[in-house]
């Protein structure tokens, strides 16, 4: 049978406490992204970076002039909303950030929402998050307000492309339209009724729990390493950290070559050559790969 969504869009409105026609079940927050930057038609979209640069890249490809906000690093890379243009119809910004895994208050980011805007706020890690803390998802009362969340981070299924989108029924509708027909496959749809079930939602929380642990467990072993020049942004909140490492370019080479791979931090806004981006791994694995960092910039 051709997919049905009803049953995973109602577990999604179940899950949030808000009606269905707020929600919206997308092939993954990419999706998401591009039915934004087509169906809506603002004017004056900004993003705010360091943050995943997909958002950005689906507002140009539509066509849209994208204004940039660049949070600076000597702020710890916190949003600050008296950056944002004042004459901005779409703000996009992700809470908490990639790369950055800097989680933003939530009373600050609802500080960006004002009539006649679209506030953005990609929380695709937010499951990450020990108690979801600063979450905006499932809030009614902030004008303009679009939730992106993603179910394929937490659960690795990033192959069955599922996430969805929480907004106003006006712009759940026009998102809506400019869907292709059955944009979720009937696997993606049964796996986002599980993991939005008692049970799915029970184990995302303990697995936050122990992301968080392990996080501070490799943000200890990369400060002692602050002789060598390494820094740690944060404080982190993510399932990665973002790293400062003098000569990145060559370490993250290096890396590869005794078996780790990090993510680039040059191809971010607002990052230079300096910054990689770090997943947090079991603490066998943490100690390992410092050691290996430790040898690298030793060397």
């Amino acid at each position: 049978a051709y997919p049905d969504g009803r049953a995973a869009r109602a577990a999604v409105a179940a899950q949030h406490g808000v009606p269905v026609d707020r929600v919206l079940l997308t092939a993954g927050a990419a999706e998401a992204f591009v039915l934004l930057a087509r169906a809506l038609g603002v004017r004056r979209p900004v993003v705010v970076h360091p943050q995943f640069t997909e958002p950005e890249a689906a507002l140009r490809d539509a066509g849209h002039a994208v204004g940039r906000v660049l949070l600076p690093e000597a702020a710890g890379f916190r949003l600050d909303p008296s950056l944002v243009p004042g004459d901005a119809d779409m703000v996009v910004v992700g809470n908490p950030t990639n790369p950055t895994s800097v989680l933003h208050p939530a009373q600050t980011v609802a500080r960006l929402a004002r009539p006649g805007r679209v506030l953005v706020v990609d929380e695709a890690f937010m499951d990450a998050v020990p108690g979801e803390r600063e979450s905006l998802a499932g809030r009614t009362d902030v004008p303009g307000l679009v939730v992106l969340r993603s179910l394929t981070k937490t659960w690795g299924l990033a192959g069955l492309r599922i996430g969805y989108v929480l907004a106003e029924p006006e712009v759940v509708a026009a998102l809506e339209r400019a869907q292709p027909l059955w944009p979720v496959s009937s696997p993606a749809l049964v796996a986002a009724q599980a993991c939005v079930s008692a049970r799915g939602v029970a184990e995302a929380a303990s697995a936050a729990l122990g992301i968080a642990d392990d996080r501070e467990y490799l943000v200890g072993l990369l400060r002692e390493l602050a002789g060598l020049g390494v820094s740690v942004a944060g404080p982190a909140s993510g399932p990665f950290v973002l790293v400062g490492v003098p000569g990145a370019d060559g370490v993250r080479e290096r890396l590869r070559g005794v078996g780790f791979a990090v993510r680039r931090g040059d191809t971010f806004p607002g990052l230079g050559p300096d910054w990689v981006r770090v997943a947090v791994r079991d603490r066998g694995t943490s100690e390992r790969f410092v050691a290996a960092l430790k040898d690298v910039l030793a060397g």
